[in-house]
């Protein structure tokens, strides 16, 4: 598969490179990450040769770093792939990678190879489909985009462009992104098969804030 073709949903992908972060990729995030571990090095030098995927998952005990002694990290069994978009050479041993969030996958049991480097078997879920804002909704994609233009008043420019702003999916998403949610929170938000199930919890949280 070429780094530009999206994986078949349903075609399991074996031994599927994971990227353990405590953190959740909703597809169509932007990703940056610095990279300095000889087995993420590794992994980045292949994707950028080959385009194969690989997978970020979200750790929810243990950290990304396993000490000797340690228990392994225990990650979600629902990852996102991500295509490495840019890789820079900061300087010898690391890299500075952006990336961006693509499609969602089931991830079978985790193995670990002798590098350190994790793998798991990966089911490609389908894409959100493509759903308007709801009427009763629109005040939540309405402060999205007075929050995208604020921010970009700050030089800061978290999402990528097109910015979809009449999309239940991909509003939804980004509020996510920004919310300070807890982790186990927003892994259940990315779950959600329903991207209006998932605009409607996001709108909930924000009038219970007096955000909208």
């Amino acid at each position: 598969m070429s780094a530009t073709e999206a994986p078949a949903v349903g075609v399991t992908l074996p031994d599927l490179p994971l990227f353990p972060l405590q953190m959740v990729l909703f597809p169509g995030a932007k990703l940056g990450l610095k990279v300095f571990e000889a087995r993420y090095l590794d992994l980045m030098s292949r994707c950028l040769r080959s385009g194969e995927p690989f997978a970020v998952v979200c750790i929810h005990q243990g950290s990304e770093v396993q000490h000797p002694g340690e228990a392994p990290p225990r990650f979600e069994s629902l990852g996102t792939l991500a295509r490495l978009d840019e890789l820079d050479a900061e300087q010898p041993g690391i890299l500075r990678v952006q990336c961006q969030g693509t499609r969602r996958v089931q991830l079978g049991a985790p193995r670990q190879q002798a590098d350190g480097l994790w793998r798991a078997d990966a089911t490609p879920l389908a894409d959100d489909p493509v759903l308007p804002i709801p009427a009763a909704m629109t005040a939540c994609a309405l402060a999205l985009g007075q929050a995208i233009q604020a921010l970009a008043a700050q030089d800061q420019r978290p999402f990528l462009p097109p910015f979809q702003l009449d999309q239940a999916g991909w509003v939804a998403n980004r509020w996510c992104e920004l919310l300070p949610l807890p982790l186990a929170a927003k892994q259940q938000l990315m779950a959600l098969a329903d991207p209006l199930a998932r605009l409607q919890l996001v709108d909930e949280f924000l009038r219970s804030k007096q955000v909208i």
